[in-house]
Order: C-alpha cells, then structure tokens, then sequence
C-alpha cells in the first residue's frame, strides 16, 4: 500500500510508458509532415474534444469500480483483525473460566489457549499465502504442531483447513471441559465469519473488472491519442509555434494514461505489489495482538513502512 504523498516522476512514467512513446512519436510524425507540406490535414478540435469526454466517462468509472473493490478488500482485512481478537478473547476468557471453576487444570488450559490462538494466527498468514499465490509456508511453522503443519502442508486450501480444524478443536474443548456446554453458540458465528471473509477475498482476488471496461478504455486512449496531434496542429500553426503541438499532445495524453493507470493498478489487490492490500502488516497485528493476549513478552516486531510502503 502506497503511504507517501509525492511520488517520483520517473517512476510515474514507467507505469505509462507505451503510451507517451506512442503519443511522441504520433506528434513528431505530424508536425514533420506538416512543416515539410507532405500531408497537411487538420481536423476540428470539437472531434478530440468529444472523444475526450468519452475517454474521461469510461476512466471516471472504471477508477470508481477499482476503487470500490480495493476499498472492499481492505475492509475485509480489516474484519479479520477484529474477528481474530474476538475470537483469542472468547478462547482465552472461557478456558481461563474452567480453571476458575475447577473444571480443568492451568497446564491442559494453558496448552489449549495456546493452540487455539496460534491457529488463529496461522489462519491469517496462510490466507495472506493463499490469496497471494505463495507457497512458502515455512514461516509459520512455529505456531503449529508438527503433525499438523505436516498435512497442511499437502492441503489445496490450507486456511479452510485451518478454520475446519479450530471448529473440531471447539468441540473437543467443550467435551474436555475446557470450554463451557453454552460457548460454542457464540463461538461458532465468529468462525462463519472467518469463512465469509475468506470467501469474499477469493471472490475479489478470481473476479477480474469487467474486461469491456478495461479493453474499451485502451482502445479509446490510443484513438485520442492519435487524433489529438491532428486536431492541435491547425491552431497551433496559426499562432505561430506550431512546435508547441507536440509537448502539447504528450502532456495531456500523460494526464489521460496516468488517470487511467490508477484505475488499472488499483485492480490488483492481492498481488504482492505496492498498489497491493498491506496484508503482511495486517498479518503481523494479528499475530502481535493475540500473543500479547496470551501474556506473551516476546512479540514479533511491527512491521513499519518501507521508503513510504507499507506491504
């Protein structure tokens, strides 16, 4: 996620270089046959005008639907942090509570708040891996037992499994007597939720924008581009600096491909990218969270941001 507020201007163009290649060389081409009388056609500014217009409707919304769906992303992420601490207190609170009322012993509840929150924490990384396309899974090798991490290791959805194996593990809880009879009534919409959530991230990450949108925008993009060297070039010779036509026509071309840009690269979400949601931190408040709920002193450190991202 991108954090600071000015961005480097070479780094700006790199993302809208094909299209300022393009609208340079268009305006060359065109002021050189007009300067040496080989094909001078001049068309209404009104054409260029109009097109742009259209080019600006199609932009306009596809930044809105980019943004929105960003927007969504975040906000989902966002959810899991809460509904993870929701969930480690309910674990922690009812397990603490079989000790107070003599049904269990600290070493078994302390084991088992243990288990249940580092799952939760694994949920979150491997969620992260999931959406992301990674694979690495050794990172979080330390929060599981080494049985477990060994077949999810194997699985094709491993937070599915994760989530699976925490509803299991409730239920095992309340028949150890760790857990009261009643918790599972309010332990259980937390763990949809966790599904719900995972399920709208995979709907975002697998449903691209409507690919009109995207192809449509292209096409008008390069149509303005061409035509706008053609409707400048007439107004420009009669001031005098025809010249003047083609930094005229690469800036506002500049000013259209880089609003559209934004729109474009807002689409990627959970590709890992600068422009991406920032789930490693997400990841990191989590597992800080939940282990400082355990009474943890060790925590992992906070992730800050990088030369103004923050990932």
């Amino acid at each position: 996620m991108i954090l600071k507020r000015n961005f480097n201007p070479l780094k700006v163009v790199q993302y809208v270089q094909t299209e300022m290649i393009t609208a340079t060389l268009i305006s060359v081409v065109v002021y050189a046959l007009h300067k040496y009388n080989l094909f001078q056609i001049t068309l209404p500014f009104t054409i260029s005008g109009i097109l742009g217009s259209a080019l600006a409707i199609f932009i306009a919304f596809r930044n809105n639907s980019s943004y929105s769906r960003w927007w969504e992303a975040k906000t989902l992420w966002a959810s899991i942090i809460n509904n993870s601490r929701i969930f480690a207190r309910q674990i922690i609170a009812n397990a603490d509570n079989a000790i107070a009322i003599g049904k269990s012993t600290p070493e078994k509840v302390s084991a088992y708040k243990k288990e249940m929150v580092y799952r939760q924490i694994t949920f979150a990384h491997t969620l992260r891996l999931h959406l992301r396309k990674q694979t690495d899974i050794d990172e979080f090798k330390h929060l599981l037992l080494e049985d477990e991490f060994s077949k999810l290791k194997s699985k094709i959805n491993p937070p599915n499994i994760l989530l699976l194996q925490q509803g299991v593990r409730v239920k095992e809880g309340i028949k150890d007597e760790i857990l009261g009879a009643f918790d599972n009534i309010s332990i259980e919409p937390t763990l949809a939720g966790f599904n719900n959530f995972q399920g709208a991230c995979e709907r975002i990450k697998n449903t691209p924008l409507l690919r009109q949108y995207d192809y449509y925008t292209r096409v008008f993009l390069y149509v303005f581009t061409v035509m706008l060297p053609f409707s400048l070039i007439g107004d420009f010779t009669k001031l005098g600096i025809d010249f003047m036509m083609i930094p005229i026509s690469i800036i506002v071309t500049f000013v259209f491909a880089s609003i559209g840009k934004v729109g474009e690269v807002n689409e990627d979400r959970f590709e890992n990218k600068i422009t991406d949601i920032p789930m490693t931190a997400m990841c990191n408040t989590i597992e800080r969270d939940l282990k400082e709920m355990l009474g943890e002193a060790e925590l992992p450190t906070k992730l800050e941001p990088e030369k103004g991202f923050l990932f």
